[in-house]
């Protein structure tokens, strides 16, 4: 089984909601995509920053309990970062942070099949020399994903903090990006016109989420980008959602030996929509699952295959 490695945060959501008081949830974009990955039947690693603390052993308590294998060293931040999530009416979720970000190093990184990567971890130091140089070392022996999941609270400008993700978009295999994060790196550019450049940078496969407009993608192989439309479900929160279709997508990448090794990074460098599809579908899928239930519920297998039984036309 191919191993997967995700580095990035885990941390604890307060989440307010309207006329309710606040709770407590353990989140963290890298979190998610882990977890729904092991939901998916896949062995998933986690390296990220946590405390010994209260907050801390929720987190532990959740990785585990999911499935997830936590990289020793993990544990040694001074406190647990929180992110305070305030969700509207519409499900939409703003964040503010109060955080500490390292990384610990990656355990036998010649036997790493894929590494996923992501949000801030990217970019906030003393963790984003060592995300860069993992990544780095991970693109030369086995394939990439990243998600830049952009928080604006953390990455100062734009001008700033677009260095750091380009830097990460030219070296991953597969990239996600929504339109809020294209409009916030790129502000007033067509979306159309970034996700071309990025694809010209090095990425094999490119997506932009676009909500209710669907997914727009561009793969190496092809010349056209292709629109996937999104599940038609009723929206009952967004929080975990852009994960959950990460998880779907590498998931069903792998299980298609287009992601987790080097021949598979040439097979993805070639690869055509009829092979792409049924990850995209897995993903979208995921995702369509994902925002039925509050907070960040990550699928199983045998869910997305009860959605694909329902409807066969998603298979690709």
């Amino acid at each position: 089984m191919t191993r997967i490695v995700n580095i990035g945060e885990a941390l604890i959501d307060e989440i307010t909601r309207p006329n309710t008081a606040p709770v407590e949830v353990v989140g963290g974009s890298m979190l998610n995509v882990a977890a729904g990955l092991t939901r998916l039947g896949h062995d998933s690693e986690l390296a990220t920053w946590f405390a010994r603390d209260a907050r801390g052993d929720k987190v532990r308590a959740h990785a585990e309990a999911a499935g997830v294998t936590l990289t020793p060293g993990s544990d040694g931040a001074e406190f647990t970062t929180v992110a305070h999530a305030t969700v509207d009416d519409r499900g939409h979720a703003t964040y503010e942070f109060d955080l500490s970000w390292d990384v610990p190093a990656v355990e036998d990184p010649d036997t790493v099949g894929h590494v996923h990567t992501g949000s801030y971890a990217v970019v906030l130091e003393p963790g984003a020399d060592k995300v860069l140089a993992a990544v780095k070392r991970q693109a030369i022996r086995g394939t990439v994903s990243y998600d830049p999941n952009i928080r604006p609270a953390l990455l100062g400008t734009p001008d700033e903090a677009r260095p750091h993700i380009e830097a990460i978009v030219a070296l991953a295999d597969v990239v996600k990006a929504s339109d809020e994060d294209l409009e916030w790196l790129y502000p007033g550019r067509p979306v159309e016109d970034v996700i071309r450049e990025w694809s010209q940078s090095g990425p094999s496969l490119i997506l932009c989420t676009r909500g209710p407009w669907g997914v727009y993608i561009k793969a190496a192989a092809e010349r056209d980008m292709l629109v996937v439309d999104p599940l038609d479900v009723e929206l009952v929160d967004t929080v975990g959602a852009g994960d959950s279709l990460m998880a779907g997508l590498i998931s069903g990448l792998v299980d298609a030996s287009l992601l987790g090794s080097g021949e598979a990074k040439q097979r993805l460098r070639e690869a055509s929509w009829d092979q792409i599809l049924p990850a995209i579908h897995r993903g979208i899928i995921t995702s369509g699952i994902t925002i039925l239930y509050q907070g960040a519920y990550s699928p199983t297998r045998e869910e997305v295959a009860g959605i694909l039984a329902a409807d066969p036309t998603l298979r690709g």
